[in-house]
């Protein structure tokens, strides 16, 4: 099993120039990331860059508060997969989750995920806001949605992901979904504790970092 393998490369600040987009999918093709993840805005691009390499584009939804209406997100997770998105990262509302609001988060997750139908859909809760009973809720309502993945974080947050939420998650998905750990994982030692707690996917802009910046894929075995 590769760690490359296991990374989202990841750019999803505001300043991003197409060239720095262009960049991003150069390194992910060079050290064979699985993904780029990328806003809304530059799926078409970062397609067009990675075509027939492998590397797979990851497209954010409703990024990066989660506030948007429902209708918002599902228009734009549609636009992602028209341009080439082949996974969509979704942020819930969180405030509707901590209002114990729980069926127009439910029934949003559906909804993108029926739109992006086949796709891989991570929904991003946001953990630094949330309690354990929240982030449990929130798996829950995931799970039942017919989510593909739960992520920590959007990396715009308070903080990023942690080892007591990805515990609390996979103890809550089980093996029902894949659990993405984003936010804050810069370096080897960091990226593989959270694998080694069942992480399926690292969201990050330090994969070349990671890997130890030579190129290769760095074996986990």
């Amino acid at each position: 099993m590769q760690l490359n393998r296991f990374i989202d490369h990841t750019l999803l600040k505001a300043t991003a120039l197409p060239e720095d987009i262009i960049t991003l999918c150069r390194d992910a093709i060079k050290y064979d990331f699985h993904a780029v993840c990328v806003n809304s805005g530059n799926v078409l691009l970062a397609k067009r860059e990675v075509k027939d390499s492998g590397v797979m584009v990851a497209s954010t939804v409703g990024f990066p508060l989660g506030a948007q209406s429902s209708a918002a997100k599902v228009k734009e997770a549609a636009q992602c997969i028209t341009d080439g998105a082949d996974e969509i990262d979704m942020v819930i509302n969180i405030g509707l989750l901590k209002a114990n609001c729980h069926r127009p988060i439910l029934e949003e997750i559906r909804e993108v995920k029926k739109t992006i139908g086949s796709k891989s859909l991570k929904v991003i809760l946001e953990t630094c806001y949330l309690n354990e009973e929240e982030i449990r809720t929130a798996c829950k309502i995931a799970k039942e949605a017919d989510a593909d993945f739960v992520k920590t974080s959007t990396g715009f947050g308070t903080g990023g992901a942690t080892e007591q939420a990805v515990k609390i998650m996979v103890d809550a998905v089980g093996k029902h979904l894949k659990i993405k750990a984003s936010g804050g994982i810069k370096d080897y030692a960091t990226a593989i504790k959270f694998i080694d707690l069942g992480v399926s996917r690292i969201g990050t802009s330090s994969g070349m970092e990671i890997i130890g910046g030579t190129g290769a894929k760095t074996s986990l075995y």
